[in-house]
């Protein structure tokens, strides 16, 4: 890796690695801990808490919007990546801290890090690569660097199921920061290795000044999400989700401003760009419930009982979740969660959260008080990574393959494709449903790592893909505000994935849940495919210039 690609891709790899360890730790165990009514978590619905991931996992890549803006324009890359590693390694540490204030306060905190940190990173990766004998390695470098993230993604879990089991939420959520200090650490120690590549790009007089820019943008999406949030009711759902949407919308009509007022020559790629950001949206809105529904189904409808071989060893290495046996516990919808929740003036400890015993057969359950040890559910959080690792040379080595037969596909057409594998995706998750009689029965792990391995091929077909493309037609000055798109689009669909995860309890029969996804994808992919020769025009426009 050192010998052909930049000296710099080590430090970065490892950089992104570690923040990723830090992110995927904490929202592994997000969603667990905000439901969570026996362990010191804060014993919210599912549907209260699927709507705060939602909005969260949102506005985490929102902000790459401004935080691209202001390292582009005034603060540099290297810069924005530290401010960023530090507020939110400081953001994960304060979730241990438990309270309103403090909760909220270190979400706020992680929002504005990822901001600063996540755009930026991936374009100086990719302005290390923009001397001459770099520039074919570009796409096996983001690969690379795709790999590191989900390398943290896989190992985090791990630490967050020994933590949160046998010594609570808060020493996780501490591991998380020490891993994000531990990202910044390496990233200043390779410093040297990408400073050419760390050049701050002047406007264009074309361009509007940065203050018009936060005038037009910022000021406007602050203020319509207060307006969204404070109307009366709900318009989309929920107040969150109002806000959300009425704040983001003054950030896209920047971006359509932009390829509007751009100069003949950059108007094509920019319109490349925003049409496929605008259709990503769904891959993301699908691929992001793997903290929300997916998690339902891995902690009560997958068998996640040990085979006694595995006990011991998984008990030394504190990766068990023992489960009490309780003939009194049930299995409670929202509603119903919501009349106890407001008739009890003291916390819930025996009920409020569904029952894993509860499509377990009679013969099989345990005694009455007996722990019975599970796989910790956030475990399953790391299959999506692993995935990742596995397939990524594999993948590499069919697109290598189909190059020298003169038959490897566009980046356009890799993301077409990529939309449809995901779509299969959903389909074994269908199979899950009928296998198990809707929930009446324990599903096989099998099935769930099966789902995940389908959607982790789509995924190398599109998010590796999508951050090469951007950094492939953006307009120097503007590959780090382009790289905020990219997350913007990711943005609205992670808030999607909380809207559509708020309607699990409302699907009597899953089938129909998983049904819908799928519908959604294919519409996207088709939405690609008749765009196809239009984009891949474009991009062997601007490859040849």
């Amino acid at each position: 890796m050192a010998n052909k690609h930049p000296k710099g891709l080590p430090y970065l790899f490892f950089a992104e690695m570690w923040e990723r360890f830090g992110y995927y730790l904490m929202i592994g165990i997000f969603v667990l801990y905000l439901t969570d009514t026996q362990t010191g978590g804060w014993g919210m619905e599912r549907s209260q808490a699927s709507d705060i991931y939602g909005t969260f996992i949102a506005l985490v890549f929102l902000t790459p919007f401004l935080g691209g803006l202001l390292a582009d324009r005034v603060l540099g890359y290297r810069l924005s990546i530290t401010i960023g590693g530090l507020l939110m390694g400081a953001g994960y540490c304060l979730l241990a801290v438990k309270g309103e204030f403090a909760f909220y306060t270190a979400l706020v905190l992680i929002i504005l890090g990822n901001g600063f940190f996540k755009p930026n990173i991936s374009t100086l990766l990719g302005n290390t690569y923009n001397e001459d004998r770099y520039l074919s390695l570009k796409d096996a470098g983001y690969n690379i660097f795709y790999m590191g993230i989900n390398i943290g993604a896989l190992i985090c879990n791990f630490f967050a199921a020994a933590l949160r089991n046998n010594y609570g939420w808060g020493y996780a959520f501490v591991a998380a920061g020490i891993g994000m200090f531990i990202g910044v650490i390496i990233f200043w120690a390779g410093m040297k290795h990408y400073k050419h590549a760390d050049v701050l790009k002047p406007a264009k007089p074309e361009d509007q000044p940065l203050s018009r820019i936060l005038g037009l943008t910022i000021v406007p999406a602050v203020a319509a999400g207060i307006v969204g949030w404070l109307i009366p009711g709900s318009i989309f759902g929920s107040d969150s989700t109002d806000a959300f949407i009425f704040g983001s919308l003054p950030v896209a009509y920047f971006y359509f401003s932009l390829w509007k007022k751009s100069s003949p020559e950059e108007k094509k790629p920019i319109g490349a760009m925003l049409a496929i950001f605008g259709v990503v949206i769904i891959f993301w809105a699908v691929f992001k419930q793997n903290g929300t529904a997916l998690t339902t189904w891995a902690e009560y409808y997958t068998d996640r009982e040990m085979p006694a071989a595995m006990v011991k060893p998984a008990e030394k290495l504190f990766l068990v979740q023992n489960v009490e046996m309780k003939t009194d516990s049930v299995m409670l919808t929202d509603e119903q969660f919501r009349k106890i929740k407001d008739e009890n003036e003291k916390p819930i400890k025996a009920i409020g959260t569904p029952d894993y015993f509860k499509n377990v057969p009679l013969a099989q359950r345990p005694a009455e008080g007996e722990k019975l040890p599970l796989i910790s559910t956030e475990l399953f959080q790391s299959v999506n990574p692993f995935w990742v690792v596995v397939l990524t040379p594999l993948v590499v080595m069919f697109f290598v393959f189909l190059r020298k037969r003169g038959k490897e596909p566009t980046t356009p057409a890799k993301i077409g494709w990529g939309l449809v594998v995901s779509a299969l995706s959903t389909l074994v998750m269908v199979g899950a449903v009928a296998y198990c009689h809707n929930g009446a029965e324990k599903a096989s792990p099998w099935w769930l790592i099966a789902s995940y391995g389908v959607i982790t091929v789509g995924e190398l077909f599109l998010s590796p893909m999508g951050l090469s493309l951007v950094s492939k037609l953006s307009p120097a000055r503007l590959t780090a505000l382009m790289m905020g798109g990219w997350f913007l689009s990711t943005s609205i669909g992670n808030k999607l994935s909380g809207i559509l995860a708020t309607m699990w309890d409302k699907y009597d029969n899953k089938t129909y849940y998983f049904l819908v996804n799928f519908v959604l994808l294919i519409l996207a992919a088709v939405a690609i495919f008749m765009m196809l020769r239009w984009l891949n025009r474009i991009f062997k426009e601007h490859k040849a210039a």
